[in-house]
This record gives C-alpha cells, structure tokens and sequence, in this order.
C-alpha cells in the first residue's frame, strides 16, 4: 500500500464509523466546498485544502518519503523519541501515531464541532450544544496554539521517515464498536455497563495494568438509563457545562476514554452516571480496528507507545 491509500482508508473508515451517520458527514463536506467557492483569491491560498475532502482536521499525512508501506512502527503518542526508535529498527517505512502531531494537532479544534452533532443526537437542543462546544473550542484553539506542532515531524523529515496520524477515525471505530455492543446487550446497571467493558480485550488488559474501566460517578448499583458515549470522539474533552444538558435530555449514564476533575464534579452535580472506560486502551481499540485493515493487506505491524495490540481478524478467521 501507499502512504495516501492508508490515508484514505482512515477518511473512509472513520466516516462510515462516525456516529452522526455518513450521510451527516457528506453533507457537512459539501456544505465547506460550497463556502470555499465563494472566498476571495486571497481567502483561498490560505484555506487548507485537504479540509475539502477529509472531515477530521487531526488526522493528516505529515511527512511521505513515497515509499510503498510493508512495515509500520505505531502507537499511541509517536514523537521524536520513537522517530529514532524507528531508524534504530531500520525497515520501517511509516511511523503511523494515533494522537495528533503537525498540522494535525494545529487542527484538533477544528474537529469538536462532531461533538455538536452528536449531543445533538443524544437530545441536546442543537443551539445549546452549539453555543456551548464553540466556547470550548475556542478555548482549546488557545491552549494548543503554542505547541511545538511540528517537533516530531522535522525528526520524521530529517530521519527520511513517512509519517503519519490518525486521530478521530480511530476514535470513531471504537465509538461505534462500544454503541453496537451496548445497544445488543442493554446493560440494566451501572455495574453490568462496567462488566460488559472489562470484557473487551483492550479493557482486560489494561486492568491487570491499572488503567481499565473505572465509575468517576454514581454507584455501580445505580441504573444505566439512557447511556451517552459523548466522551469517546470529538477530538478532545468538550464543555464541562454540557453535563448538565445531557442530564435534561434523558441521558443516565456517560462513557468517557478519560475525565478531567472539573468535567466529573459538573457530571456528579447533574446526577450522571460517568463510566470511564480508559484512555490509552480505548484508543488502543480504535487504532486496532483500523491496523486490522493494514494487515489484512499484508502490513506488518509493530506497536509500541503504549498501544495494546489486539488482532480481531486473526480471530475470525480461527472460528
């Protein structure tokens, strides 16, 4: 495969994946064509281009030597550490990370508006969800605008390694995963929720690590209610304020990757349920679902960085 077929299937798979339907992600495409059209000469040197054709701003092709990809080095934070580890390995021809670096985390704002769209979804009035997550996302815009966006990046060019992310994709993979699975067996409590969790793989491993699922809120004998899996996609943590929202809506119960403190006291004051499933091995399940494809194709795959490496479609194939 090629660095752009590997990129185009992340667009592809993250957006048959995305829980606002494929339909509503199209739609919002054409919609930013549309707006593009009509921008001055000036406007449109500026515009990032590829904002045109892929949906999630944070998953990018960050530096491609054109060599055809057999090998792959990933994991979950890929940095100048792991360029070197790649080089040291030799016979890596992509480094392929799941958070965002270079323009990738330049843009990771850019990608909460998922979030309207699907608070929308769960019941939330689209204008509040709106008004709420744009503030959040300027606020963000603001904390990753000094970042060294491009540190691993200059390491991946100098090194002659290709280089890529990709970030909500695969946390769309493991959104949709975690709402099949929820929907087909209709956990009754908050504890059969955290049992179901603690079954999957990744999850299972990463008890005997101490990172697996965990409840931030409530009582494991409390019931589900209605469960909302806004804290799994969207680029980062949204609006503490929306917790509040979600309750109003109907929503008993949040699954979340991770929870900062301020997020889980506005969620307890709400009355919420709040699962949290873990970070690294949620995005672990994500990146997984989608290295599947890679080797299928043939990839050799080398995880490192954190990244719990489960093989679904050796599997299958087993049964």
């Amino acid at each position: 495969m090629t660095i752009q077929q590997i990129y185009q299937l992340a667009i592809k798979m993250g957006s048959e994946a995305d829980l606002r339907g494929k339909i509503v992600v199209n739609k919002l495409l054409a919609r930013l064509k549309s707006k593009y059209s009509e921008l001055s000469k000036e406007q449109k040197e500026e515009f990032d281009q590829e904002r045109l054709t892929n949906p999630f701003s944070d998953t990018r092709i960050l530096v491609d030597t054109k060599k055809p990809i057999k090998r792959i080095l990933t994991g979950i934070d890929m940095e100048a550490g792991e360029m070197l580890l790649a080089d040291k390995l030799g016979d890596i021809d992509l480094v392929l990370s799941h958070h965002p670096s270079g323009v990738g985390l330049a843009g990771l704002d850019d990608v909460m508006h998922l979030q309207i769209d699907l608070l929308n979804v769960y019941g939330v009035p689209i204008n509040i969800a709106e008004s709420l997550i744009k503030l959040r996302m300027e606020e963000v815009s603001r904390r990753i605008a000094p970042a060294n966006h491009n540190q691993a990046v200059d390491v991946a060019r100098l090194l002659k390694l290709s280089f890529m992310c990709v970030h909500t994709p695969a946390d769309n993979l493991v959104a949709a995963l975690l709402d099949k699975l929820i929907k087909k067996e209709k956990p009754e409590y908050v504890e059969d929720l955290l049992k179901l969790l603690k079954n999957i793989p990744e999850y299972k491993q990463a008890m005997k690590m101490g990172a697996g699922p965990r409840l931030f809120s409530g009582r494991p004998e409390n019931h589900c209610g209605k469960i909302a899996l806004t804290e799994i996609t969207g680029g980062t943590e949204g609006s503490p304020q929306i917790f509040e929202r979600l309750a109003q809506a109907g929503i008993g119960t949040v699954v979340a990757m991770h929870m900062s403190e301020e997020h889980r006291k506005e969620a307890e004051k709400a009355h919420l349920n709040v699962a949290v499933a873990g970070h690294i091995a949620s995005d672990s399940i994500g990146m997984n679902l989608f290295l599947d494809e890679l080797a299928k194709q043939g990839i050799e795959i080398i995880p490192c960085s954190g990244l719990i490496r489960v093989e679904r479609f050796k599997k299958a194939k087993k049964n």
